[in-house]
């Protein structure tokens, strides 16, 4: 069976995934479709709804040329030959697997919507980060729901994009991964994608292997990195107890060509979309097939992120004499990395939480988050009422406005603005002792110290 030439793609959700994957697809017609009108108004306006090195100028290129973004979900999946379903799919919050399993309820949705529009056959691929076996679910909702000729070849396909390096990831991947049902119909499927690909990626790093092994990697995958970290986190509270510098002994395991040097950087713990949900995802997967040892095994990297967050914040209170109540903390970052306006799993937000209930004052500053975002993140999305914090929370426009009266300064978010600040300035509208607490192992420690601070980082037997 030869593979399908595909000529339109239609993307279902317009989120951090969809929108970079099919702005660099090129000589392709590609429609971004979404419900929610603001978000596509901003896809289509000079204000994109997601900050990202590079993205404006690709989709400002291609906007118009070959890459639509609409509200049209059902005219473009219509007309499409291969479907991306990049949809969000969350840590459940409520019933059976609450707090570990995945949410497929927008991707079930996304399903049967294709199904019951679709008057030809298609290729559907997920595009989400999903459990193993998801693709099950979905050629039961599609062959139940489907119109009389038309049928459905389900292709894996996650997305291996870091935030903040996603463009050049996307142009320059180190692998695209597709996975496919073993059968003629499967494999010629997963032809056709690999022909989209291969408009500007090259052959041998496009990857086709079995459907099953393709939803497992990605979750395999975030969880060796996040493991990575939290070995590291837990080698730095070592180190703070020794007199170790965990620095110098990252640099010297990774000098290991066995281990290398990457993801071996000490800091306030890991946060993003993806390492945590998908270490839960791990975990509820492993329970459900009765292997507890393994399940208790990645539950222990989560377990250790969340020691590091709380770890670093008791280390604040303990260094402030152990109260923060009325003391004003200024906090540098509010997303989870550089270069990213993402939140989700950031850190900062459980820091902030910790200090809030201390009765301490903060003042926040983040080069790309919004106000109204933080203040979405403090409250748990309104969950939580904001009367109560309101007074005790400063949202400013500048690092040296945030840090202006602070008795300590807690750096969050590894920002490179924050390397080149005005120390001295901002030493000079600071209290006394004045202390810096570096989450990130980013700052010059002994120009700061020069300076007059007093500075305590993560993985150091001692105040530098």
């Amino acid at each position: 069976m030869a593979p399908v030439v595909v000529k339109k793609i239609c993307c279902i959700g317009a989120g951090y995934v969809g929108g970079p994957t099919c702005a660099v697809i090129p000589n392709i017609q590609v429609t971004i479709v979404d419900l929610n009108k603001a978000r596509i108004d901003a896809w289509n306006s000079d204000n994109l709804p997601i900050y990202e090195p590079g993205l404006d100028e690709v989709v400002k290129e291609a906007r118009g040329r070959n890459l639509f973004f609409s509200t049209d979900v059902d005219k473009a999946i219509e007309e499409a030959d291969l479907i991306f379903v990049s949809v969000n799919t969350p840590t459940k919050k409520s019933g059976i697997g609450a707090g570990f399993a995945a949410d497929l309820n927008y991707l079930q949705l996304a399903t049967r919507r294709i199904a019951e529009v679709s008057t030809s056959s298609k290729i559907v691929v997920e595009k989400s980060t999903v459990p193993c076996r998801t693709a099950d679910a979905m050629r039961t909702i599609l062959e139940a729901n489907s119109k009389p000729g038309c049928t459905f070849d389900i292709l894996s396909n996650p997305e291996f994009l870091a935030e903040g390096t996603a463009i050049a990831d996307l142009f320059n991947p180190d692998r695209v991964l597709i996975g496919s049902l073993q059968t003629e119909s499967g494999l010629s499927a997963c032809g056709s994608l690999a022909a989209v690909y291969s408009n500007w990626v090259k052959k041998d790093q496009i990857l086709t292997v079995g459907l099953w092994s393709s939803e497992l990697s990605k979750l395999a995958a975030n969880a060796m990195l996040a493991q990575r970290i939290s070995s590291v986190n837990a080698l730095s509270a070592i180190c703070e107890a020794t007199g170790a510098n965990i620095d110098e002994v990252a640099y010297a395991v990774g000098k290991d060509t066995r281990v290398g040097p990457k993801f071996l950087k000490a800091s306030v713990g890991f946060g993003g979309s993806c390492f945590q949900k998908d270490i839960l995802n791990l975990v509820y997967l492993s329970e459900s097939l009765h292997l507890p040892h393994v399940a208790k095994y990645w539950r222990a990297v989560v377990e250790m992120n969340e020691y590091q967050k709380d770890r670093f914040a008791h280390k604040v209170v303990e260094t402030l004499f152990n109260t923060i109540t009325g003391k004003k903390i200024a906090m540098l970052g509010w997303a989870f990395k550089k270069d990213t306006g993402d939140t989700r799993e950031s850190p900062a937000i459980s820091i902030a939480n910790h200090f809030l209930s201390e009765k301490a004052r903060i003042t926040i500053y983040d080069p790309q988050v919004g106000e109204d975002q933080i203040w979405l993140d403090l409250t748990d999305y309104g969950a939580i009422p904001a009367e109560p914090i309101k007074p005790n929370v400063s949202i400013q426009k500048s690092a040296e406005d945030a840090c202006k009266g602070a008795e300590a300064i807690v750096v969050c978010t590894e920002w490179d603005e924050f390397k080149t600040l005005d120390w001295e300035k901002i030493y000079a509208n600071c209290p006394r002792p004045a202390f810096v607490f570096d989450g990130r192992l980013m700052l010059d420690r002994k120009k700061l110290q020069k300076i007059g601070f007093t500075v305590v980082t993560i993985g150091t037997g001692d105040r530098v």
